[in-house]
């Protein structure tokens, strides 16, 4: 087994247990790197996940729980994050006329244009972290990946 990225001697233990680490140090550094791109526009990485799944689900939007369900990283408390994005002129929450537990969230227009103005540099990024390597190499790491999240 090759030595470890972070300096140890000794390998992780076991070649699954080396997968692991890999995974974990690989997803901590492209998050940070979205992180660090998001940072001057006021957004973290969970609110600009949700204005990215608000705006797949335009016009009609989606109440708090598939918002959740959808989101890559699950939170605790999906509601107080909703509630933000409202403060800020991102999403737009409605009430059901029928049911007042009901509640419809959508992007707002400063919602698209704001993820309009990230499009292209989050793009540009992904490009840099992994232009390295060959399509047909990004096709088969992303299927080793969700054949992983399978199993």
């Amino acid at each position: 087994m090759p030595r470890a990225e972070n300096g140890q001697k000794t390998p992780a233990g076991s070649l699954e247990q080396e997968v692991y680490l890999d995974l974990v140090r690989t997803a901590a550094r492209v998050e940070h790197a979205v992180g660090e791109a998001l940072k001057p526009y006021g957004l973290t990485r969970t609110q600009y996940n949700v204005l990215r799944i608000l705006r797949g689900a335009r016009p009609i939007g989606l109440c708090r729980s598939e918002v959740q369900a959808r989101m890559l990283t699950p939170v605790p408390d999906a509601t107080r994050l909703l509630d933000r994005l409202a403060e800020a002129g991102l999403v737009v929450r409605d009430r059901d006329t029928d049911d007042r537990r009901f509640v419809t969230t959508r992007i707002t227009e400063a919602g698209l244009e704001l993820l309009g103005t990230l499009d292209r540099p989050i793009v540009e990024m992904h490009e840099r972290q992994f232009g390295h390597m060959s399509h047909a190499d990004l096709r088969r790491l992303s299927d080793l990946l969700r054949e992983a999240r399978a199993g």
